[in-house]
């Protein structure tokens, strides 16, 4: 499979990088094809212009062209992985900027075409969406609130993707009181699981 990794985090020595790492690894020795986007290693501007709002629904081929390569990284993908750290119950700004200045009418969904209606997905090449994160917050708690991270990304973003596109998320909570043994763990977590996709 062609994959997309996604990943987004200040620190090149921290646990998500680590977990970035062994993700591109892993899906390099089974054979897949990984194209990796570094948001912040790459500087990445997340911000939408005056002007590129301005032509945001009129002329969005001048954004277009402003993020060619990550749009054109987008479209080559037949899967697509987000690595970060949740804060403040959700992604990364940086993270968010992206899909803002990427993620745009006739690449990622078409305007809704009317009132009460829901956009129309373009991504229908991701059949595979997968989102490796951290978190602070305990398990119950982020259940209790509707973990609105995951329910953004899942709930919200299914819609642009190949109808039969399969889902996988992968958490680990109680971030900042976890223990190596827990860190250790998860990583294997995630190694075994991107080690048996086909």
């Amino acid at each position: 499979m062609r994959f997309l990794v996604v990943f987004c985090h200040p620190s090149e020595n921290s646990f998500s990088a680590a977990l970035y790492n062994i993700i591109c690894s892993t899906l390099k020795k089974s054979g897949h094809k990984v194209r990796s986007l570094d948001l912040y290693k790459m500087e990445f501007n997340p911000i939408l212009s005056t002007n590129e709002w301005n032509v945001y629904l009129n002329d969005t081929q001048q954004i277009i062209n402003n993020v060619k390569q990550h749009v054109k990284d987008l479209e080559w993908a037949e899967a697509l992985i987000f690595v970060f750290p949740t804060w403040m119950y959700g992604p990364p700004a940086l993270l968010k900027g992206w899909l803002e200045r990427v993620w745009l009418p006739d690449v990622a969904f078409q305007i809704p075409p009317g009132k009460k209606r829901i956009a129309v997905g373009k991504l229908r090449n991701i059949k595979r969406f997968c989102v490796i994160t951290t978190s602070g917050s305990p398990k119950w708690w982020l259940w209790l609130i509707g973990n609105p991270a995951k329910s953004m990304l899942f709930k919200g973003y299914k819609i642009l993707f190949n109808k039969r596109c399969k889902l996988k998320w992968l958490q680990l909570y109680d971030m900042n009181h976890s223990t190596l043994y827990e860190r250790k763990k998860f990583i294997k977590k995630v190694e075994t699981y991107f080690s048996r996709i086909n």
